[in-house]
């Protein structure tokens, strides 16, 4: 079973950050669980590094925190934090690395998949594309828990890894095409695979091997059906454009994941 949880970079190494939650909330130590200070509702706070620790600017003022990682929450479920001009699910973690100022959102899986689909694919594309989109996107996350642990969280929130926009993201019909794949994966070999995507192969996906110097087993070049559209790309796995093309053709998503992916099952975890 995959971790409920998923923490998503934001920020690595900067000086200073703006965070604030859109409900009242709570800054507390993030090692003891010490409530710090309470965060008042749709107000800008400044985290700033200061030698081990960091301060907090609001109002004008400005505040000592004797602690090197701090987490900022609503106190209501339905409250959102704020950071890089954005709103996310989830408790956002500040880190003074002795480099720099890391900011994380721990944010439940499927919450983050909920940022991930319409930063990846137009939510208005077909309904098909965007279903595999998601169990694509989820098996990714779920293969890559841990990868960027040196900084404290799993993946970023870049083409590095997944783009996320978190709450800002969202699209009504993409939470529930979301809710719809819940905890649904691709496995091979009894192991969720890191289902790897991109926009475009200008008609033709490539082996990895021809990227990454070796051969996946769960991945072949296929034509992909986005020859109209210009490579975009490390051109491995699922076309975008192209499983856009193959739901327009009447192909549904698990179709689709199977035509892209080689000799996948598909998996439902259940948290």
């Amino acid at each position: 079973m995959p971790a409920k949880a998923i923490k998503v970079g934001l920020y690595v190494n900067v000086n200073e950050v703006m965070v604030g939650t859109s409900k009242g909330g709570v800054l507390s130590d993030a090692q003891t669980g010490q409530n710090l200070m309470m965060i008042s509702k749709m107000k800008p706070y400044r985290l700033i590094k200061n030698g081990s620790g960091m301060i907090i600017s609001v109002d004008g003022k400005n505040y000592q925190l004797n602690s090197n990682k701090i987490k900022i929450k609503t106190m209501e479920s339905d409250g959102l934090v704020y950071t890089k001009k954005r709103w996310y699910r989830g408790n956002i973690l500040v880190h003074n690395s002795g480099s720099g100022l890391i900011l994380i959102n721990d944010v439940d899986l499927e919450n983050y998949i909920q940022g991930v689909v319409p930063s990846e694919m137009p939510a208005r594309w077909n309904t098909e594309a965007l279903k595999a989109q998601a169990i694509a996107a989820r098996s990714y996350a779920v293969a890559n828990m841990g990868k960027r642990a040196k900084y404290g969280f799993d993946v970023n929130d870049t083409t590095q890894d997944q783009v996320y926009k978190g709450a800002s993201g969202e699209t009504i019909k993409t939470n529930d095409i979301v809710k719809s794949t819940r905890g649904q994966v691709l496995v091979y070999g009894n192991k969720v695979i890191p289902a790897y995507y991109h926009a475009s192969s200008g008609g033709q996906t490539l082996p990895s091997s021809a990227v990454w110097s070796k051969d996946l087993p769960f991945v072949r070049p296929v034509v992909a059906y986005d020859s109209d559209v210009p490579k975009s790309g490390h051109g491995i796995g699922m076309s975008q454009y192209g499983a856009n093309a193959l739901a327009n053709a009447g192909y549904n998503a698990y179709q689709i994941l199977g035509y892209f992916y080689q000799n996948v099952k598909l998996y439902s975890f259940q948290y």
